[in-house]
């Protein structure tokens, strides 16, 4: 049987999500109200609450789509790429540059949705754990094949490199301030490769 194919969101639904798309690039979340987005999308406001259960649930439902297809860009990424310390390289480069590359989606991540604790419930947390864990299995693979160190716990590794990116990028998103993905994940990888390199 063929797989089913999902069907394309309806033109209302796109040009809301569009829409607040948009004014999220001009001005934080709490300050756009639904009869704005509804206003920029060329919609009624009750079109909104047909698609999505209120303001937040449409920023979910954009993270979440953005999300999914960075899940599946950044395993194509990293096919064909040897070794695991050269896999992380490249998955750290990778989240400098989409942070770097789309602001909206870096302010609605680290900034917009996790001051609610509705997102520790959502399908967009499962979507970041999900993400998160591609790093710990490539940590993983590296302990069993010798390349990184043994004695650190998988998960303490991970957390470190993730906590570093987001730590590195928050104020520079904050205050729009310029990401440099070259440098900075030379720098990043330089000192942390020390602590998770197997040496000798």
């Amino acid at each position: 049987m063929e797989a089913t194919k999902s069907k394309p969101h309806p033109p209302g639904r796109i040009k809301i999500v569009d829409a607040l798309t948009a004014l999220l690039e001009q001005k934080e979340f709490n300050a756009i109200t639904t009869a704005e987005i509804a206003k920029n999308a060329g919609v009624t406001e009750a079109l909104i609450y047909k698609y999505f259960k209120d303001k937040r649930d449409l920023l979910h439902q954009i993270l979440s789509a953005f999300l999914k297809d960075y899940h599946s860009k950044t395993l194509d990424d990293l096919r064909g790429i040897k070794g695991s310390i050269n896999k992380i390289r490249k998955l750290i480069w990778t989240h400098f540059n989409v942070y770097s590359t789309n602001r909206v989606f870096a302010r609605i991540l680290l900034i917009e949705v996790r001051s609610h604790q509705d997102f520790f419930n959502s399908e967009t947390y499962t979507l970041v754990k999900d993400y998160s864990n591609i790093l710990l299995h490539i940590i993983e693979d590296g302990i069993q094949s010798g390349e990184i160190r043994d004695d650190i716990p998988s998960k303490i590794m991970r957390q470190s490199i993730l906590g570093s990116i987001e730590h590195i990028c928050l104020t520079r998103i904050i205050f729009n301030r310029e990401i440099l993905s070259d440098s900075l994940t030379e720098d990043l990888c330089n000192f942390l490769f020390i602590g998770i390199e197997k040496q000798g």
